[in-house]
């Protein structure tokens, strides 16, 4: 048995970032003492058998948020604070949950941080430091994933522009000097591995780790629907606007019906997700030329549902790497293929009444199936 220290970014809902909560529960599961260090950002509603111990950074107030942000890029204050506050409150935590009796108990075997930028990382490397034990990074998004032309949006300045790429600039640093200090490093893709251990200079201990599906949640149920219909769930951001476009064109063409749910525009009760899928015709990824080994949570959640995905365009990268290796689908920028292929799934759903795509590899990953490889490596 181990005692687990795990520290991420804030989980906001509805997921309330799945890859870290599952982790939780499966190093919950195999007998280990894990607790989970956070930002406060909103109330954590959601089931959980770990001590979670939250420290408020922001006082919520616009002249705070400024002034903080400021400091952090001249001095790295987010990550230096949130360090030090967490060692200096620890007596805040709930002992009695976790099982520990005094402050001189909660110590840990080793620190695991998941995140998307250079916070927490910077803080989690600190705390890792004190404790002296091994620093486990989980890469869940690179800066460099997307490239810097896809966020010169028209509306922003000049100004605004030079800030924010100064801003990226010095966090890709920071991040940078953790990942090489760190013992071991998990992503999401192999671009994202290869990438990481070019930046990290560490060969032998970056690890993919996929995102992948609950399997209690996801599963397949062949359900017969009066409409055929294909789903996006997801955000939207600017950069899929041309995909988007190209998809709508071809389905007001072919007289089908696409249905957009958005966490802005018609969003779906995170408990509802599966079904949604399930009664689902097609499945829509949307994707950029201008992106690399962004393989969205909605792929693999269509994959455990055995659903059909369309990816536009193709990502020529992992995405449609990881589209052939389970049949799952499409992925294409051609017209006529994606054209053909919604005519093929409507032909399916017009003789069955639902549709259903003939996947391989799908079981290996499963979240389940992930976090062993994770455990047998890592733990």
């Amino acid at each position: 048995m181990k005692r687990i220290l795990v520290i991420t970014d804030p989980p906001a809902a509805p997921g309330y970032l799945p890859r870290v909560r599952h982790l939780c529960d499966y190093l919950v599961a195999q007998g280990h003492e894990v607790t989970l260090l956070t930002e406060q950002y909103q109330p954590l509603r959601f089931e959980h058998t770990y001590p979670i111990h939250t420290i408020r950074m922001y006082s919520g107030s616009t002249p705070d948020w400024f002034v903080k942000t400021l400091w952090t890029l001249l001095t790295d204050w987010h990550n230096r604070a949130f360090a030090r506050k967490y060692l200096a409150a620890q007596q805040s935590f709930d002992f009695e949950r976790s099982g520990l009796s005094t402050l001189s108990e909660a110590v840990y075997d080793c620190v695991i941080c998941s995140a998307f930028s250079d916070f927490p990382l910077g803080a989690a490397r600190r705390i890792a430091e004190y404790y002296r034990v091994p620093l486990i990074c989980d890469i869940r998004d690179l800066d460099e994933q997307v490239d810097d032309s896809t966020y010169q949006y028209r509306h922003q300045s000049r100004l605004l522009m030079l800030g924010r790429r100064l801003y990226r600039a010095v966090h890709i640093r920071r991040r940078n000097r953790v990942l090489r200090a760190a013992d071991a490093i998990t992503t999401v893709s192999p671009w994202h591995q290869e990438f990481i251990k070019a930046i990290s200079g560490q060969q032998s201990a970056v690890s993919v780790i996929y995102n992948g599906y609950d399997n209690k949640q996801f599963y397949p149920e062949d359900i017969q629907t009066a409409e055929f219909r294909i789903t996006y769930i997801g955000s939207l951001f600017d950069w899929q606007r041309p995909a988007l476009e190209k998809v709508q064109r071809i389905v007001e063409e072919l007289g089908v019906h696409l249905e957009l749910h958005t966490p802005q525009s018609n969003p779906i009760p995170h408990d509802q997700l599966g079904d949604t899928i399930r009664r689902s015709s097609i499945m829509l990824v949307l994707t950029s030329e201008h992106t690399h080994g962004m393989l969205t949570t909605k792929f693999y959640e269509a994959l455990g549902c055995e659903k059909p995905i369309l990816c536009v365009p193709s990502d020529r990268g992992s995405l449609a790497e990881l589209i052939r290796y389970t049949n799952a689908g499409l992925a294409s920028d051609d017209a006529d293929e994606i054209r053909a292929f919604i005519q093929e799934k409507y032909h399916e759903w017009q003789t069955h009444g639902f549709t259903r795509q003939a996947t391989r590899h799908s079981e290996q990953f499963s979240r389940e199936a992930q976090y062993d490889q994770y455990y047998r490596t890592h733990i």
